[in-house]
């Protein structure tokens, strides 16, 4: 009686071990952190956040920085931002008041002109992004066009 006991208890905690296995070695989805949109989220940056952070272009020569700035500090935030090479590095800033939100390419706020990005769309835009005494950082940047009904009144 006891070795049927025994094995009944074996065989059950193998099932329960076999269905939940998988659950205790992997990593819970939900807590990856990811960008849920078009855009990107730039890390590290500063003490700006820089949210949804995408390029809207027709012909890959001239386009649109749209993106959402959030100064989450007590004064104000200038984000620095740079893209091109060499010679023809282009350089931006942004001024975010303290407490505050700048969104890019919304009713209120137009998105930032770029002129000469060379990038044609579904490629990415290498972008330098700095605030505050950070060392800033060099992020590609997704470059889309027109297609979609929401970003064809953005093209430049």
């Amino acid at each position: 009686m006891n070795s049927r006991l025994i094995a009944s208890l074996a065989v059950s905690a193998l099932v329960v071990l076999g269905t939940s296995g998988c659950a205790l070695v992997s990593t819970q989805a939900t807590q990856l952190q990811y960008s849920a949109s078009d855009g990107v989220n730039i890390p590290h940056s500063g003490p700006l956040d820089v949210r949804n952070v995408l390029v809207v272009t027709e012909d890959g020569v001239d386009g649109v920085l749209v993106a959402a700035i959030v100064n989450t500090t007590d004064e104000p935030q200038t984000l620095n931002i740079e893209y091109g090479e060499g010679s023809d590095k282009t350089s931006e800033k942004i001024r975010v008041p303290a407490n505050g939100v700048v969104s890019l390419g919304t009713e209120e706020t137009d998105a930032l002109p770029l002129e000469g990005i060379d990038s044609a769309p579904g490629t990415n835009l290498p972008m330098f992004f700095q605030s505050g005494d950070s060392e800033g950082v060099l992020y590609a940047v997704p470059v889309l066009d027109g297609s979609l009904d929401y970003y064809g009144d953005l093209l430049p």
